[in-house]
């Protein structure tokens, strides 16, 4: 089997159901945190704009500069969500990792070079274990996948990553929002400039190839914003509670 095939096969942990965003929202205002590195940074303003009218939604920001699964040596992201939530708790979280991932990881004394199969066990466990964590405490989780990238080289990494995220979403029954054919041209390709709803191209890309300008993070907030609406019961363009479970 490819390591891929691996990764997705690799048995899920014991983790219990989450109590749907339509009944949270029945109890009182939906409280969603934001989780990862620079990229989710600009996620969460994104987000922060799309619900700020929301009266019963409140988002609050948990993401830091230069974080991720990788490097626990670094910052453990499974402890440091842990306190985080511990003492603010939230009832939804978005989490958006990977952009400092392309490197090796060290379990047991064992240096697992990016990319082998063993570098996937790891990170697909880490995956795992913040999932478990997080749902351990009743928090639904909604995972957002990474952007088309500048560099084909960096591309590919973050493909790879995306594949693994993908895969374990799937083995747990957790929603994850894509956005690579977001972020990309027709041709499934990077640009920088790519078409808002008017039909106008707009600069969508910071000067990197790696991060979002404003609009860019908007673009790919949007479909959280709503997804998450959705599944609260708050979908007002359908005009409709939505009776759907996340997932």
């Amino acid at each position: 089997a490819s390591p891929a095939a691996v990764v997705a096969a690799a048995p899920p942990p014991a983790i219990p159901a989450v109590t749907p965003l339509s009944a949270r929202l029945a109890q009182g205002p939906l409280r969603i945190g934001v989780f990862g590195d620079s990229m989710a940074d600009g996620l969460y303003a994104g987000l922060y704009r799309d619900l700020r009218d929301e009266p019963k939604i409140t988002v609050t920001k948990f993401s830091e500069v230069s974080t991720g699964l990788s490097r626990y040596d670094y910052v453990d992201i499974q402890a440091k969500t842990q306190r985080q939530i511990d003492e603010t708790p939230i009832d939804v979280a978005v989490i958006l990792f990977g952009t400092n991932d392309a490197q090796g990881i060290s379990l047991d004394g064992v240096i697992h070079d990016f990319g082998s199969e063993g570098w996937k066990a790891a990170y697909a466990t880490r995956i795992d274990n913040l999932v478990a964590m997080l749902r351990g405490r009743d928090v639904a989780v909604y995972w957002v996948g990474l952007p088309r990238m500048k560099s084909a080289r960096f591309d590919g990494r973050m493909a790879l990553i995306n594949g693994v995220i993908e895969a374990r979403m799937r083995a747990l029954g957790v929603p994850y929002l894509e956005t690579t054919a977001l972020t990309s041209n027709e041709a499934g390709g990077y640009e920088a400039y790519l078409p808002n709803e008017a039909g106008r191209k707009v600069l969508m890309r910071a000067n990197d190839g790696i991060h979002m300008s404003m609009a860019g993070y908007l673009r790919i907030s949007g479909p959280v914003a709503e997804r998450l609406k959705r599944d609260a019961g708050l979908d007002h363009e359908a005009g409709t509670a939505s009776a759907s479970p996340a997932g």
